[in-house]
């Protein structure tokens, strides 16, 4: 049945709870200060320079020098990726000298990365519509 111009479709009426099987509730508490640093860790992983030091560091501590040559790209560039990263307490650093090196914060960062990665991989289908 085509539509007429300037009519509405008929308003759905909402489900209610009946309609529904019952819910086991997740695992998946926090408050909202909770939610607002987890979304902060999402952004600053979100790019995909910052999300791949975060997997080179995965394979131990690196050298700043050393991460900059490994991606191709300027010191400056890693260092500031570095510093956004260290601000929102995914990597941490120690000095030795004129040297910075980095590692992952703990395992909980590596454990995000590996999840995400893993993931990213599984085949379209895996994943549900």
């Amino acid at each position: 049945m085509a539509r007429t111009s300037g009519t509405k479709p008929p308003k759905s009426e909402p489900c209610g709870p009946h309609e529904h099987p019952p819910r086991v509730a997740a695992d998946l508490k926090g408050s909202d200060a909770a939610f607002e640093r987890a979304a902060a860790i999402f952004r600053a992983a979100g790019d995909v320079a910052r999300l791949r030091l975060l997997a080179r560091l995965a394979s131990g501590e690196w050298c700043v020098s050393e991460l900059a040559e490994a991606a191709n790209t300027g010191l400056s560039t890693v260092s500031q990726q570095l510093r956004l990263l260290r601000s929102e307490k995914l990597v941490a650093r120690r000095r030795v000298g004129k040297h910075i090196f980095y590692r992952l914060a703990d395992d909980h960062v590596l454990d995000l990365v590996r999840s995400a990665l893993s993931h990213a991989s599984e085949p379209r289908s895996k994943r549900g519509t």
